[in-house]
C-alpha cells in the first residue's frame, strides 16, 4: 500500500530569535528535489521589526505555541504516514515527530543528528530551539511538552554528532557566556545520563556507525524519524550555518564537525536498515544569499 507523504514548510524564526531562519527555510524547500509530495505552508508570524518578548523564560512563547498548534492542526487534517519538515529553527520538529509517534503507537525511533542535544533551557539563553527534544520526551518546557500526547521513549532516541568543544572553543564559549550573563552549566548531560539516551560524536561515527545500527536492532526500531540540524556540519566546509556568519561569528556553543559526505553516508545507511517515516531539516542560514538579497533590495532600479 502506498504511504501518504506530505512536506511542510515552516519558516519559523522565533525559536532561534533570528529572522534569517525564515529565508533559510524557504530556500531549503526550493532546493529540495521536486516530486508529487504536496508542500504545505505552516503559517508563521513574519518578523516586523518588533523584538520578541521574554514570556516566562522563552522568547516569543505565545507566537511559538500558536505556530505549534497551527502545525498540529494541518498534520492531523492530512493524517499522513510520512512527514518531511523544512525549517526554520529546531522547534519546528515538535509537531511532526509527536504526531508520528502517535501514528506508530508510541514506538517511533528518533535519531537527532545535531551538534547540540536540544534537551533543556540554558539559564540566560531563552530561545525555544534549545528545547524540542526535551519536549518530545516529556521534559523540556511544561507548556510545550503538554502538546505531546505520547512522549517518545528515551530508549528509542539516539543523538548523533554531538559536538565536543576544543580547549580553544571552551575558552571562547566561557567568555561569551560571561558576557551574556549565562551560567556555564551542562544540564543536558544530566538528562542524557538520567534517561539513558545513547549518543555518538562525529569522530566516532567517522570510524563506524555500528553504535547506531546496534541501537536500531536492540530497540527494535521499525519506524524512524530523522532530525537534521545543519549545525552538525563543519562551518569551514559548509558555510550556510549560524556559526559561519562572516560579520559576527557565533560563539555561544561549539560548532559541528561533520562533513557532507559523512552525513550523506549516514542518511543512506539509516534508510537501508529501517523505514524512515519522518525527516526534518532545520537551521539553514545561507549567508551569501541573505547578504545578496539585502544588496538587491538597495539597488534603485530594482525598487522602482
Amino acid at each position: 500500500m502506498t504511504k501518504k507523504t506530505i512536506r511542510l514548510l515552516m519558516p519559523q524564526w522565533q525559536g532561534g530569535n533570528n529572522p534569517h531562519y525564515s529565508f533559510g527555510a524557504e530556500l531549503l524547500a526550493w532546493l529540495a528535489p521536486d516530486n508529487d509530495q504536496p508542500l504545505i505552508h505552516v503559517p508563521v508570524q513574519a518578523y516586523d521589526g518588533t523584538p520578541l518578548e521574554n514570556e516566562n523564560g522563552v522568547n516569543g512563547r505565545k507566537q511559538l505555541l500558536e505556530q505549534l498548534e497551527a502545525a498540529q492542526h494541518i498534520i492531523h487534517a492530512h493524517k499522513p504516514d510520512r512527514i518531511v519538515m523544512f525549517g526554520g529553527d529546531c522547534l519546528v520538529e515538535q509537531a511532526p515527530f509527536a504526531y508520528l509517534n502517535e501514528r506508530y503507537d508510541g514506538e517511533l525511533g528518533l535519531i537527532w543528528i545535531d551538534a547540540h542535544s536540544d534537551l533543556v533551557r540554558y539559564a540566560g539563553y531563552d530561545n525555544g530551539h534549545t528545547l524540542p527534544l526535551g519536549n518530545l520526551l516529556g521534559e523540556g518546557d511544561e507548556e510545550f511538552a503538554k502538546h505531546v500526547k505520547i512522549p517518545l521513549k528515551p530508549e528509542n532516541v539516539f543523538i548523533a554528532g554531538l559536538a565536543t568543544p576544543t580547549e580553544e572553543e571552551t575558552n571562547v564559549i566561557s567568555k561569551e557566556l560571561q558576557r551574556l550573563g549565562v551560567a556555564p552549566t551542562e544540564p543536558d548531560t544530566e538528562v542524557i545520563q538520567r534517561l539513558g539516551i545513547r549518543t555518538a560524536g562525529t569522530k566516532e561515527l567517522m570510524t563506524s556507525t555500528e553504535s547506531i545500527k546496534k541501537w536500531i536492532k536492540e530497540s527494535n526500531i521499525k519506524y524512524l524519524a530523522i532530525h537534521l540540524d545543519l549545525d552538525v556540519l563543519d562551518p569551514k566546509a559548509f558555510r550556510s550555518l549560524l556559526f559561519a556568519n562572516p560579520e559576527a561569528p557565533y560563539h555561544f556553543s561549539p560548532a559541528g564537525t561533520m562533513q557532507l559526505r559523512q552525513l550523506l553516508h549516514l542518511m543512506k545507511e539509516l534508510s537501508e536498515v529501517t523505514d524512515v517515516v519522518g525527516l526534518g531539516i532545520t537551521e539553514h542560514m545561507p549567508w551569501d544569499a541573505i547578504h545578496l538579497k539585502h544588496l538587491l533590495e538597495e539597488i534603485p532600479i530594482l525598487n522602482k
